[in-house]
C-alpha cells in the first residue's frame, strides 16, 4: 500500500498507508490527521481539504485536475500557491508511494 506523508502547519508529520484508488483527503480524515477536514466528503463542493503538494511531487500529481478544482481553490481559507491542490482530487496510485503533502494553517 502506498504511503503518504502529511505534514501539519506546526511541523508534525504523519506517515499513513493509503489504499490505491483512495484519495489523499480520505487518507487523512480516516486516520484523524489534523488539518484536513473534507467537509463535503470529497464531492468537490468545499475547499476544506486544501493542501500544498511538496515540490518533489508536484510534477507527478500535476496541477489542479479540472476547472472545478481551480474554481474551488479560489475559496480556500489559506493562501493559494502554485502547489495548492484539493486533496480529494489526488487519487493515490502506486507511483505516488512516498507522496508528501503540507497542510495549511487553517481550512476555514
Amino acid at each position: 500500500m502506498p504511503s503518504v506523508t502529511y505534514i501539519e502547519a506546526n511541523g508534525a508529520s504523519h506517515v499513513i498507508d493509503v489504499p490505491i484508488g483512495e484519495n489523499v483527503m480520505h487518507g487523512a480524515v480516516y486516520n484523524g490527521i489534523e488539518g484536513i477536514i473534507g467537509e463535503c466528503g470529497g464531492g468537490l463542493a468545499c475547499a476544506t481539504c486544501h493542501c500544498y503538494v511538496d515540490a518533489a511531487w508536484t510534477g507527478r500529481t500535476g496541477g489542479p485536475s479540472s476547472q472545478d478544482e481551480t474554481d474551488m481553490l479560489e475559496s480556500t481559507a489559506a493562501e493559494v500557491r502554485p502547489e495548492s491542490r484539493l486533496s480529494c482530487q489526488i487519487v493515490v496510485t502506486a507511483e505516488l508511494d512516498g507522496l508528501i503533502v503540507h497542510l495549511p494553517e487553517k481550512q476555514f
